[in-house]
Order: C-alpha cells, then sequence, then structure tokens
C-alpha cells in the first residue's frame, strides 16, 4: 500500500482535472503536463503520481 496523500494534493489534482487539464496514465508525462506551474518540485511530482494513479484505476 501507498502513502496517504494529503487533503492538498487531492483537492488540487481534482480542481485541474474540473479545470479542463487533459492527464494521462503516466507519472512522467503529468510532471511534465505541470511543468513550473507548480509551487515545488515535492507538490508537483505529490500531484502527477496522484493523478496517474486515478487515471490507471479509471481504466481498469
Amino acid at each position: 500500500m501507498g502513502k496517504i496523500k494529503s487533503k492538498l494534493i487531492k483537492r488540487t489534482a481534482k480542481e485541474l482535472i474540473k479545470r479542463g487539464v487533459k492527464f494521462k496514465d503516466n507519472f512522467e508525462d503529468n510532471k511534465r503536463i505541470l511543468g513550473k506551474t507548480m509551487p515545488s518540485k515535492k507538490i508537483r511530482n505529490q500531484i502527477a503520481g496522484f493523478v496517474a494513479k486515478q487515471e490507471q484505476q479509471e481504466d481498469d
């Protein structure tokens, strides 16, 4: 089992999806999509990983 993500990560990811940002089920692609818009590298990576996991679960 993975670590539990904070509310900030979940809330931000859901807001970005709601705004129409098209994410993929690949962490590296999501990281590039988020680019330099995130305040820190750690938060960017956490959001990219969370969204990738959500997209993979949707496909199943």
